[in-house]
């Protein structure tokens, strides 16, 4: 048996070029949602990406467990269909956009955004089809 089955409300997609999980609202959402990329791109071999992305993942889902209630949804498209960059999607419930903070020396929290818009070529959100948000970015493929 799979040990993160438990973990995982749904593999949505998981072949071809795209790659589609959705998690609880629970703390282990984060642990799960980093092996899922983790093993993904390595599937792929993409293993110089698996852990920056699996990092950025991580932090993403915290800010979801953080801020909204519901599924979490994380989603990798391959770069076989966007040329040399991996897109890398987080959904969850929440509509509000999340915000960049300063974070101070002494702050326990906060780098999360600063760490995605520091690791990535590009990032963003956008408001999700059916009610919440996306935050995606996107990871350059080395040569």
């Amino acid at each position: 048996m799979n040990p993160l089955a438990w973990e995982v409300i749904g593999v949505i997609d998981t072949e071809g070029d795209c790659a589609e999980w959705s998690f609880p609202a629970e703390a282990g959402a984060v642990r799960a949602a980093r092996v899922a990329v983790r093993d993904r791109l390595r599937e792929w071999e993409l293993d110089s990406l698996a852990d920056v992305a699996a990092l950025l993942v991580s932090e993403l889902v915290t800010n979801s467990l953080r801020h909204a209630t519901g599924p979490i949804g994380v989603r990798l498209v391959r770069p076989a269909r966007l040329g040399d960059t991996l897109l890398v999607e987080v959904s969850d419930p929440l509509p509000d956009p999340p915000r960049e903070r300063v974070a101070h020396l002494e702050d326990e929290s906060g780098r999360g955004l600063q760490l995605v818009a520091h690791s990535s070529r590009r990032w963003g959100t956008r408001p999700a089809r059916d009610a919440g948000k996306t935050v995606w970015f996107e990871l350059a493929v080395p040569e």
